[in-house]
């Protein structure tokens, strides 16, 4: 066989040595207290305007769209707390073995929450549970998962499959089964877990390359993964939207709140002036519900966002592709 071009060579090189560098800071810091580990994230957090310069200006452009009332001291603030956060949540992360042999003292999962989630299962037909790359997504589907419910997550393989079969083998020791989307089995997968009465996680806050519809996202229009909504129409599942968002006292506590997927939408609604002799189809039906309801769960998105607007990912460039 003939050797592979240099380029793809110095490729596949800077990915195993990630890989490396990855797993041997993870390595040190679950040695670490978790305390010192969240600690230590938080100072790196604090260098990223030097150490991330351009994640830090995408995160100032982010902000700025969002908040476009606030001063520009204000938004560098928010900007220098979210990336805080993330140092302190990426570096608690190695510690997950800690926090595993006490979850309830590292992640509050008050009753009334709890009791949303136990509702939407005596159904019998799965959940589909939708979150936001908000506090610690991580830990939300670990701390659900460690309680024995089959959970599932889909996301995106990362490019080096080294580094996704870690991350693969990080979830599953918190018994979380991730579904690759460019799998070939995704689809049975997810069907899978809801005929099993599972727990299926989405995170749709990213504009990414998936099927998709606009919907507003603070004001503006953003393209948003229609999964969720599509899901939710065809099998009829109850519809979760939760968030596990860090307290003041550096505590993980999980909301949860129950919605109900859409039926079809009516006539009028889809057309305030129909026309008897071109009544709206059945395709048009089920595209005006997807719609509806995508932009009801990132009404939700928003909601915690604003919440706590340091724990969100302003790197993310969520504008980013233009309406049409």
């Amino acid at each position: 066989m003939n050797p592979p071009p240099l380029a793809q060579l110095s490729k596949r090189l800077k990915r195993r040595l990630r890989y490396g560098l990855l797993r041997l800071t993870a390595g040190l810091l679950s040695a670490l207290p978790i305390s010192c580990a969240s600690a230590l994230g938080a100072r790196l957090g604090r260098l990223a305007p030097l150490l991330l310069p351009r994640e830090f200006k995408k995160a100032l452009a982010s902000l700025s769209i969002a908040f476009p009332l606030h001063t520009q001291a204000h938004n560098k603030c928010l900007a220098r707390a979210c990336f805080v956060h993330l140092g302190r949540m990426a570096c608690e992360l190695a510690c997950a073995s800690q926090i595993d042999a006490n979850p309830e003292a590292w992640v509050h999962w008050p009753p009334e929450a709890r009791q949303v989630l136990e509702d939407a299962r005596r159904l019998n037909r799965g959940v589909i549970f939708v979150s936001g790359h908000i506090g610690n997504w991580e830990l939300l589907a670990r701390r659900v998962a460690m309680e024995d419910i089959p959970c599932a997550s889909i996301a995106k393989a990362s490019s080096d499959p080294h580094t996704t079969r870690w991350i693969e083998a990080f979830r599953a020791k918190g018994k979380l089964l991730s579904i690759w989307r460019e799998s070939p089995s995704a689809v049975r997968q997810m069907l899978q877990t809801l005929r099993n009465n599972g727990v299926l996680g989405l995170l749709i806050d990213q504009d990414t390359r998936v099927q998709s519809v606009f919907v507003p996202f603070f004001g503006k229009p953003a393209k948003t993964p229609r999964a969720a909504a599509d899901l939710a129409l065809r099998s009829q599942a109850p519809v979760v939207v939760g968030f596990c968002q860090r307290q003041p006292s550096g505590r993980y506590c999980l909301k949860m709140r129950r919605v109900y997927p859409p039926g079809p939408p009516t006539p009028s609604s889809l057309n305030p002036n129909p026309s008897p002799n071109t009544p709206p189809s059945p395709a048009e039906y089920r595209e005006k519900a997807v719609l509806e309801f995508t932009a009801s769960l990132s009404r939700e998105i928003e909601a915690a966002i604003r919440e706590t607007p340091e724990q969100w990912v302003w790197m993310h460039q969520r504008w980013k592709t233009p309406p049409g």
